[in-house]
């Protein structure tokens, strides 16, 4: 008679005190929990080793991504349900200290030995990031991190990113809006808030795919240098550049900001790449590109923010996201980035949260990803389809349930005359 997972839930629910809140369906057909939940399947003995050997996130992740573990139902009703028992308690210390001194948890977690076959650990998906030892945020190691999240296949995020191919928070109008309308709105955001007109240079840090540069001088007449670490990147936006006819106008270069020596420039762009900086880089990135600027320039720092917390040395980074996602980023609250602008010389002009934009983002790409299952696996792998699935929604609840907001920092290199060059509204942009 099928019964692992009654017995699977019944352990457990021993083993972390609380209720499960989704179903469970094992590997021999059987199911147990909440009726009408999503349910999470255990697709065989190895998902539980995982577990056993690496408990919390990490175990999960690495189920997942192996195809171990999956979801029946709706991924975002499930990933809510679970945050609780996941993000919200960070159970890797507390379930092991748990079951070193409570008889019942070690029980528990010695039945899911048993029940897992008692076998060494699986190895990690070869998905997941083989960390070199060495100093965070060098030249080589910044690199190779934006190569494992980027240069996994263009044509895998025209699937997800769509036509716009800009990865990055978009700005919408409306929830109904079209993904290629909010793009194009947060571009041209980006270019009213630093004042671009024709002439003009424009330095786009983290250039990505190039939508930035292009947009830039195609809509705005500048001149345009993008840098990215990424090779696949650059080969992509210079095909782009060349498409339109924009060669004249816009540079691409596989080069690291902190080796940018042509300024000064009028303007300086930075969407989605000050995460890749960390915490301990992030005052040279600022002064970087405050001596970019000529005096009276301005710089867009378009960025995701965690919330503060009481104790900031008790801060670590996501397990899932170092592993699999973005390799070495670190998030820093907002005032902790105005507070290093500041510092680096800058005066901040305006502020602008943009956390509900980022939800509706992506969900649009998660729903790009989920309509084109079958071909984004073959573009890429089915365990980075499935990491980027999860991250993606995962984040979008994140970001719905404001665990982590995204803003647009506005800041100048003001002049010694103190005349920023900026309207006397501080968003005449928006009128």
């Amino acid at each position: 008679m099928a019964d692992t997972a009654p017995r699977l839930m019944s352990l457990v629910e021993q083993l972390l005190g609380v209720p499960v809140p989704v179903r469970i369906r094992a590997w021999d057909g059987s199911e147990a929990g909440p009726p009408g939940a999503p349910a999470l399947v255990v697709r065989n003995r190895r998902a539980l080793r995982r577990l056993l050997w690496k408990p919390g996130e990490l175990g999960l992740a690495r189920a997942w991504v192996a195809g171990d573990l999956g979801i029946d139902g709706d991924l975002y009703t499930a990933l809510d349900l679970m945050a609780g028992l996941i993000w919200d308690r960070g159970e890797d210390a507390r379930s092991l200290a748990r079951a070193v001194r409570d008889p019942e948890v070690r029980a528990a977690a010695g039945g899911l030995a048993k029940l897992a076959g008692f076998l060494p650990p699986p190895p990690p998906p070869r998905e997941e990031v083989r960390k070199a030892r060495g100093h965070l945020h060098t030249r080589r190691s910044d690199k190779r991190a934006i190569s494992h999240h980027y240069d996994v296949g263009n044509d895998f995020y025209e699937i997800v990113l769509g036509p716009s191919m800009v990865y990055s928070c978009a700005y919408w109008a409306a929830p109904d809006g079209t993904l290629e309308d909010a793009q194009r709105d947060k571009l041209e955001l980006v270019c009213h808030k630093l004042g671009l007109k024709p002439g003009q240079r424009l330095l786009d840090v983290g250039c990505g795919w190039g939508s930035m540069a292009l947009h830039a001088a195609r809509e705005y007449g500048v001149s345009v240098v993008g840098v990215t670490l990424s090779q696949e990147q650059a080969t992509y936006a210079r095909k782009r550049v060349a498409d339109e006819g924009l060669s004249d106008l816009v540079e691409i270069r596989v080069q690291d900001y902190r080796d940018v020596v042509d300024g000064p420039y009028d303007a300086i762009s930075s969407i989605g790449m000050a995460e890749h900086v960390g915490a301990e880089r992030y005052l040279e990135y600022a002064r970087d590109l405050y001596a970019l600027l000529k005096p009276g320039g301005r710089l867009l720092n378009h960025q995701i923010a965690r919330r503060p917390r009481r104790d900031e040395s008790s801060y670590s980074v996501d397990a899932f996201i170092d592993a699999y996602v973005f390799p070495d980023g670190e998030l820093a609250p907002i005032g902790t980035t105005v507070t290093q602008l500041e510092r680096a010389g800058f005066e901040v002009r305006d502020v602008e949260s943009l956390r509900a934009h980022y939800a509706l983002t992506l969900r649009r790409w998660v729903a790009n990803l989920e309509a084109e299952w079958a071909q984004a696996q073959r573009r890429t792998s089915p365990g980075r389809a499935r990491v980027w699935r999860l991250y993606m929604a995962a984040s979008a609840l994140a970001f719905e349930r404001n665990r982590i907001g995204v803003n647009q920092v506005l800041a100048v290199r003001t002049p010694e005359s103190g005349a920023s060059g900026l309207p006397l509204r501080a968003r005449a942009w928006q009128e």
